[in-house]
């Protein structure tokens, strides 16, 4: 008789002989026939993902890996620069500054779209949204860009590959909706930035907004590596270290 008193994962159990993901023999099932992406998506979300949500998600994945030198990438330099003996403690360090300044902000957008894309009023909702947002004096996140002011140019691919991979479009109407409400609200217009559309695709693809800020870190993970493995090799981290010495002055 089971014991009802015990917790449960249905990720992964394995013994001596077999390890298993959600219910897949990872030797026999998984490994060398799924992409990571695939072998991901089963293990978080516990079904085989569709073709649908393989593309856009890997879309995702790689419209966000890299930033440039944005506070992620200059804090795992300065980190390996500091602790060469530590690889995982650099590219930690450097997911800690993946915040909502950049590419932190999926989640919550995915959040404020989920309850558009519910409503039986789309407008009235999205309007309330951004009503919301201006009465705590915060800003709507996924819309406006310090450099993209004409338009964020990674939205329009990233919503084109949606097209292509033949999304049901609700959360992206959604997404509009709260671009024209916010728009209504200041009086101008303010784009449509890449967390905004993140957050619209990956709901289409059938992933929650919980999930949403950990597709984006494990994509910035990723050009972290990147970012790391160049800086063994052509080193930046003392240029960097140089600069912010030479930016900032000591004022007793």
């Amino acid at each position: 008789m089971a014991d009802d008193t015990r917790a449960t994962t249905s990720i992964c159990g394995y013994d001596a002989d077999t390890i298993n993901i959600r219910g897949a023999d990872l030797v026999n099932d998984l490994i060398g026939r799924v992409s990571f992406t695939e072998a991901w998506l089963l293990q978080a979300l516990g079904q085989k993902p569709t073709a649908l949500q393989l593309k856009v998600v890997d879309a995702v994945m790689v419209t966000i890996m890299e930033h440039g030198l944005v506070p992620s990438a200059i804090a795992t330099r300065i980190t390996y620069h500091g602790a060469p003996e530590s690889f995982q403690g650099a590219i930690a360090a450097g997911l800690l500054g993946v915040g909502d300044r950049y590419a932190g902000t999926a989640s919550e957008c995915g959040a404020v779209l989920e309850r558009v894309a519910a409503a039986d009023d789309q407008t009235a909702q999205a309007d309330a949204e951004v009503a919301a947002y201006r009465a705590k004096r915060r800003p709507l996140p996924g819309f406006g860009h310090p450099i993209h002011k004409g338009g964020d140019p990674r939205v329009n691919r990233l919503l084109a590959v949606c097209a292509e991979a033949g999304v049901e479009g609700r959360f992206i109407r959604a997404m509009q909706e709260v671009e024209s409400a916010l728009c209504r609200a200041l009086g101008r217009t303010l784009v449509t930035n890449i967390s905004a559309a993140i957050g619209a695709a990956l709901a289409e693809a059938g992933v929650p907004s919980e999930m949403m800020r950990g597709v984006v870190l494990t994509a910035r993970c990723a050009g972290l590596v990147g970012h790391l493995l160049e800086e063994m090799r052509n080193p930046a981290a003392a240029a960097l270290w140089d600069g912010a010495a030479a930016a900032v002055s000591y004022e007793p």
